[in-house]
């Protein structure tokens, strides 16, 4: 048995840990390589108990012993094999047409948020890609040297969180639509990614099954050699929650 505590600094919703983050954390509890399924808000600034079973799983519980996140070694094919990326110039150019790029996904998360200061938080965001599939979507991340380790690498949980609101990005785009909450994150890094250096986004919409929404992210260097990939499953809102946004990058 040991402990998590996320900051506040990590937060997505305004007193829940960010999606991403936290499944990276219950990732490297399973090896590093795993898909983590959120159960309910882990909340920031308090310690919750991490604990393993005998299959290699891991339980992630507040002080009240309420079930928040569980993960497992990473199954073959829970990870979408991704899409060619474009140059770095291009995912540039098409980042800076997202509808996020001046009014946050999440305002105040610690994954997508553009109006918090850089290095408080990584500020990712992606738009449409000329001439793709609508949901096929690039941007550019810079990784903070406030996050990284001592060897100027970033920590798999920053990599994780990074690869977070990409995906829900992509289905904001496509649809117009927002699609809720991260449910299910499966996720390797393969490579850890250099503070200060500029690296590829690429995130792609799939398919939904009644309210669950399929995304794939991954982060290439400037070379096209995958970083790091995930794959994500999005629960929507009921029907009538839903509230339809206006896109000037959705479907064309």
């Amino acid at each position: 048995m040991s402990e998590v505590f996320v900051p506040r600094q990590f937060r997505g919703p305004p007193v829940t840990a960010n999606g991403g983050y936290i499944c990276g954390v219950m990732a490297l509890a399973v090896g590093g390589k795993g898909t983590a399924m959120l159960r309910a808000g882990v909340l920031v600034d308090q310690a919750h108990k991490l604990a393993h079973g005998e299959d290699g799983e891991a339980f992630l519980t507040n002080a009240e012993g309420q079930l928040l996140a569980t993960a497992k070694p990473l199954a073959e094919g829970a990870i979408p094999e991704p899409p060619a990326p474009p140059s770095l110039e291009e995912a540039r150019r098409f980042a800076a047409t997202s509808p996020f790029a001046t009014r946050s996904l999440h305002r105040g998360c610690f994954s997508c948020c553009v109006e918090r200061d850089d290095g408080e938080g990584l500020g990712v965001f992606v738009g449409q890609i000329e001439g793709a599939p609508a949901g096929h979507c690039a941007g550019v991340w810079r990784p903070h040297a406030n996050f990284a380790n001592a060897d100027g690498r970033m920590p798999d949980e920053i990599t994780w969180g990074a690869l977070d609101c990409s995906g829900s990005m992509a289905w904001y785009i496509k649809t117009g639509t927002p699609v809720g909450l991260l449910g299910t994150m499966s996720g390797e890094v393969l490579e850890k990614p250099k503070a200060g250096e500029d690296y590829i986004v690429l995130a792609w919409a799939q398919e939904n099954e009644g309210r669950k929404y399929f995304s794939g992210v991954a982060l290439f260097d400037q070379t096209g050699k995958v970083m790091a990939k995930s794959g994500q499953i999005w629960i929507g809102r009921p029907p009538m929650a839903a509230q339809p946004v206006k896109s000037e990058t959705a479907a064309k």
